[in-house]
C-alpha cells in the first residue's frame, strides 16, 4: 500500500492545459488502452456512503503525489466542487446529463480534462440513481457516455458475506459497465477489514483497492444540502492534508491507477463548442458576492459571463461597506440564514445596494441572494432586516421547501433579451426558505412547470432591473444565460460613475476554494 504525504497548506490553482500524460499499460488482452489522462468515476451503492470524503481525500493524495488532478462532480453541486477544488487546486467542473446533451458533456469533459494526468469524476447518489426510469441520466449512463471505469465506495459497517451478492448484483446489473474496484468504508478495525477482504477475493473478480476505517476525525459537518461549503471554515488547507494523508495510507493508489488505466477513447463530441473571447471593448464589470454567506457559483457560468464580455468584481456582504464600481451585480446561492445578523448589522452596505437597485442597477440573484435582497429574514422566530428591494419577507422552515429539478417556462416579465430556441428553461432549486407577504401584483419572469419555486406556480421576481429566483440556472449551449445577462446590462441605461481604478478585495484566510 502506498503511503502518501499529505499536501501542504493551500495550493493555488495550476494551469489547465499544457501537459500530456503518458497512456498506461493495458491490463489484459483485447483491452483498449488510455490515451490522455487517467480517468474513473467514483459512485457508491447509495447516497452517504462517504464517496465525498474519499474523493477529497484521493484528489489531495494524488495532488500531493504529484499528479495534476482535474475533478468533476455528476449534477447540480456546488458544495462537494467547491471542497474537490481545494483538494486538488484545479476548479472543480459539473457534469448533468439532465441539463446539457450527451457532445456537450463530452466536449466540457475532454476540454478541462486536457493537460491533467488524471481525471476523477464524483458521483451523486447510487451508481445507477437517476431521474428516468431507463437510467439514461444516472451515474452509470454518464460513466458509460465518458467511458469510465467505475470503483464503487461502500459502506461496509454491519456487514461482512453479504458484501458478495451486493458487489454481484451491481455487476450483474449491466455488464457494458466496468466496475474495476472497490473501496471499503468505515470499516470496524483490521478484523472486519480482513473479513471483507477474504470474502470479495473469494466471491468476485473486484480488487479491494482501499479500505479506509471508521475516524470522526475526518468528518466533515454536514448540513441539509451536504458538506458544510468550505468557503464558511477558517481550517480547509488542514481537513484537506488530514482526509489526504488518511486515504493515502487506506487507498493501494498504484493499484487504483492500474485498474482504471484500461479504459476505451473517448468519443469525438458531435458539435466542439469553444469558450468565446471576452469581447475587446467590453467595459462591462460585474459585481460577484463571494464570502462566508454566499458561494454557490458554477465555474462554467462564470466564465460565460467573462466570454459574454464581462469582468467580474468580488465583493463582501458581510465586511465591505461600499460597492465596488460595478455596472450590475451577481449575487449567488449560500447560506444567508446562518450569518443573517452580520447581514443585517452590515447596514452600509445593504444601503448602498437598495440605492444603487433603485437607481436602475441590473442584479441577477439566486436563492440565497433573493433572501438577502428581500425585506427581511426570520430564522427560528429571529428576523433581521435585508436589502428590502423585493417587497416581500422570507421564512426559513424546518423541512425543504423546493428540491430538486424544475422545469420553469418565461413569461412577458422577463426582462432579458431574447436568445431564441423557446421559452422552456431547466434548472435546479433546493431552498428551506419560503418567500411570503408578496402584493398580489408583483411580476414574475417564471411560470413553474414541475418545481416549487415561490409558490408552486411562480418565480424570479422582477422588480425593476432585478431578477431573483429561488431556481439555479446553468450556462449551456442551448440556454445561454450569462451572455443574455450581459446583454441586458450592456442595453440599459445603468452606469455607475468610475473611477477609472479596477476594484480588488483582498483574499479572506481559508478561501482558496472560491475563486471567481
Amino acid at each position: 500500500m502506498s503511503a502518501v504525504g499529505p499536501p501542504q497548506g493551500a495550493r493555488p490553482l495550476r494551469q489547465e492545459g499544457g501537459r500530456e500524460a503518458a497512456s498506461a499499460a493495458s491490463l489484459g488482452e483485447g483491452r483498449t488502452t488510455a490515451v490522455g489522462p487517467l480517468r474513473f468515476l467514483v459512485s457508491a451503492a447509495h447516497k452517504s456512503s462517504g464517496k465525498t470524503t474519499v474523493s477529497i481525500g484521493l484528489a489531495a493524495a494524488l495532488t500531493a503525489r504529484g499528479r495534476s488532478v482535474q475533478t468533476f462532480k455528476k449534477g447540480p453541486d456546488f458544495i462537494d466542487p467547491m471542497w474537490l477544488t481545494a483538494a486538488s487546486g484545479r476548479r472543480c467542473r459539473n457534469l448533468d446529463p439532465w441539463l446539457s446533451p450527451d457532445d456537450e458533456i463530452v466536449e466540457t469533459f475532454r476540454r478541462h480534462a486536457a493537460g491533467a494526468d488524471v481525471a476523477l469524476v464524483e458521483g451523486n447518489k447510487g451508481l445507477y440513481d437517476g431521474l428516468a426510469l431507463d437510467g439514461s441520466n444516472s451515474n452509470a449512463a454518464l460513466a458509460k457516455t465518458l467511458g469510465l471505469p467505475v470503483v464503487l465506495v461502500l459502506d461496509a459497517r454491519g456487514m461482512t458475506r453479504g458484501i458478495a451478492p451486493l458487489i454481484l448484483g451491481y455487476q450483474a446489473f449491466d455488464r457494458d459497465l466496468a466496475i474495476v474496484g472497490v473501496i471499503l468504508n468505515n470499516l470496524g478495525g483490521s478484523r472486519h477489514e480482513a473479513k471483507l477482504r477474504m470474502v470479495i477475493e473469494h466471491y468476485t473478480d473486484v480488487a479491494v483497492v482501499g479500505a479506509v476505517h471508521h475516524d470522526p476525525r475526518l468528518t466533515i459537518v454536514e448540513r441539509h444540502l451536504g458538506l458544510m461549503p468550505s468557503n464558511e471554515s477558517d481550517d480547509v488547507p488542514r481537513r484537506i492534508t488530514d482526509l489526504g494523508a488518511a486515504i493515502g495510507r487506506q487507498v493501494d493508489l498504484d493499484l487504483l491507477l492500474s485498474r482504471i488505466a484500461v479504459a476505451p477513447l473517448l468519443p469525438e463530441p458531435a458539435l466542439v463548442t469553444v469558450p468565446r473571447p471576452a469581447a475587446a471593448d467590453s467595459d462591462i464589470r460585474i459585481g460577484v458576492a463571494q464570502d462566508r454567506a454566499f458561494g454557490f457559483y458554477y465555474p462554467d457560468d462564470l466564465d460565460a459571463l467573462r466570454a459574454a464580455g464581462a469582468t467580474l468584481v468580488r465583493f463582501d456582504t458581510l465586511t465591505d461597506t461600499h460597492l465596488p464600481s460595478v455596472d450590475a451585480l451577481f449575487i449567488g446561492g449560500g447560506f444567508p440564514e446562518l450569518y443573517a445578523r452580520e447581514l443585517e448589522a452590515n447596514a452600509a452596505l445593504r444601503g448602498r445596494v437598495r440605492s444603487a437597485i433603485d437607481a436602475g442597477l441590473p442584479v441577477y440573484a439566486e436563492c440565497g441572494g433573493l433572501m438577502y435582497l428581500a425585506r427581511t429574514l426570520t430564522v427560528a422566530g429571529q428576523t433581521s432586516r435585508m436589502v428590502g428591494a423585493i417587497p416581500g419577507d422570507v421564512v426559513m422552515r424546518e423541512r425543504p421547501v423546493g428540491r430538486g429539478y424544475v422545469v420553469l417556462e418565461e413569461t412577458d416579465a422577463f426582462p432579458w433579451p431574447d436568445a431564441g430556441g423557446g421559452r422552456t428553461v431547466r434548472a435546479h432549486e433546493f431552498h428551506y426558505a419560503s418567500l411570503e407577504n408578496l402584493p398580489t401584483d408583483v411580476r414574475c419572469a417564471y411560470a413553474v412547470k414541475r418545481g416549487h419555486g415561490i409558490d408552486g406556480e411562480r418565480d424570479g421576481v422582477v422588480v425593476g432591473n432585478v431578477l431573483a429566483s429561488f431556481a439555479h440556472l446553468r450556462s449551456t449551449r442551448d440556454r445561454d444565460w450569462a451572455a443574455r445577462f450581459v446583454e441586458f446590462i450592456r442595453a440599459s441605461d445603468y452606469r455607475q460613475r468610475r473611477d477609472g481604478n479596477i476594484v480588488y478585495l483582498a483574499p479572506m484566510r481559508g478561501r482558496e476554494a472560491l475563486i471567481v
